[in-house]
């Protein structure tokens, strides 16, 4: 019997398989020229030939220019048509929402940041939600028309079966049980929400150290601490939203915290956050500790500490490490990771110096011994895995030449 449309192994699925490499190859190298691609996707001169007019057809791709400056004449050159999709994504916190929208081929095209200072704000969060979307989309040029997906990283995790955000106390206005559908109501193109550190994690898999692994940890140190996990190449949330709230985890060290999401703390989180770093290096000693946020008081000692010669901030950086590998010993007992990717401000301001005491810790504490790597996405990681997860979802829906 004759196979149906849309049926694999028919001259139209096999079509569409080969136009999808094509843009994947495209998004990857950036121009090639036809005999390129056809060399890369193992198709003939002739079909690459079709398969090239009928992505410049459909609006995908754009014949760019040619090939310069070698033997013979010259090639016809193609790209990814910047114009053909674009998502944006939202990095969320107790001080502001950081929005950004980005073309089809990952080019950021615009970007807004709205202040949201605490509980003295008014504005419903709804509103804050649109008006950082519309502040990105009119940087880039658009309409809100023109987004076909957005995500929105926040800290803690909204529980499926409630609808309520979950282990995240410090961000004021997130926690109706409505807002989930409120949002829906208001925005006109599908969105979707996610752990900010598990989109850091995914950003760095996409983009950074952890390319080419499926199963690695990321420990992340700002404001609060916390982790991703992924494991067999995803990323695990757990039933309610919580892997990887490690600020939680119980250590020694430090008195056992009890009621831990009323806290907002925990036994890690008191060894090993950024408040903790201050303290300890007031105790060793260290003058001119640098005033105001936690997070940034932290990054700063550590990064100073990571290149000094003097004892007092060897000692800080030693001691830093030493609670660091406390916690993670724990993770790397229980999931036998194959990486440990550390980011953050406090992780990054530490650089390789910290890593290396961390990864010395580590082989101490844990029977396992992943490798340490600092992460690579620095600028924004959090808005930069939002707009890796919308654009992934999106390039699918526009990708998609069989329907």
């Amino acid at each position: 019997m004759a196979g149906t449309a849309g049926t694999p192994g028919t001259p139209r699925v096999l079509r569409a398989m080969n136009d999808r490499a094509a843009l994947d190859l495209l998004l990857e190298h950036g121009q090639l020229s036809r005999t390129r691609i056809g060399k890369l996707t193992g198709l003939s001169k002739p079909t690459a030939s079709q398969l090239l007019a009928r992505l410049e057809a459909a609006g995908l791709v754009l014949a760019t220019g040619t090939t310069e400056g070698r033997p013979g004449p010259s090639a016809q050159l193609y790209e990814v048509n910047p114009a053909a999709g674009h998502a944006a994504g939202l990095d969320v916190t107790p001080q502001r929402i950081r929005a950004a929208v980005a073309d089809i081929t990952g080019r950021t095209v615009g970007r807004h940041e709205l202040p949201t200072p605490g509980r003295r704000t008014g504005t419903p969060v709804v509103q804050q939600v649109t008006d950082a979307l519309d502040g990105a989309v009119k940087a880039a040029g658009l309409a809100r028309d023109d987004i076909r997906r957005l995500v929105i990283g926040t800290p803690g995790a909204f529980d499926p079966a409630t609808g309520r955000l979950r282990y995240a106390s410090h961000l004021p206005g997130w926690h109706s049980p409505t807002l989930l559908d409120e949002l829906a109501a208001a925005l006109p193109m599908p969105f979707e929400y996610e752990n900010d550190v598990n989109l850091v994690a995914l950003a760095e898999q996409r983009l950074g150290a952890a390319r080419g692994h499926s199963d690695f940890v990321l420990l992340w140190n700002e404001e609060g601490l916390g982790a991703a996990l992924v494991l067999g190449g995803r990323l695990h949330r757990g039933w309610t939203g919580g892997a990887g709230e490690v600020g939680f985890l119980p250590v020694p060290g430090t008195p056992l915290v009890r009621q831990v999401t009323k806290a907002n703390s925990g036994g890690y989180q008191e060894l090993a956050g950024s408040q903790a770093v201050p303290r300890l290096a007031a105790e060793l000693g260290i003058e001119d500790i640098p005033q105001g946020a936690y997070a940034e008081a932290a990054a700063e000692l550590l990064a100073r500490a990571a290149r000094s010669e003097d004892d007092a901030h060897r000692h800080l950086l030693k001691a830093y490490a030493t609670r660091l590998a406390t916690g993670l010993a724990s993770l790397v007992s229980v999931l036998d990771p194959e990486l440990v990717v550390l980011s953050g401000a406090l992780l990054t301001s530490g650089g390789e110096p910290l890593r290396a005491l961390v990864q010395a810790e580590l082989e101490e504490l844990a029977a396992s011994r992943p490798r340490l790597v600092v992460g690579d996405v620095r600028e924004h990681p959090v808005l930069r895995g939002a707009l890796e997860s919308a654009l992934a979802t999106t390039r699918d829906e526009v990708f998609d030449t069989s329907r």
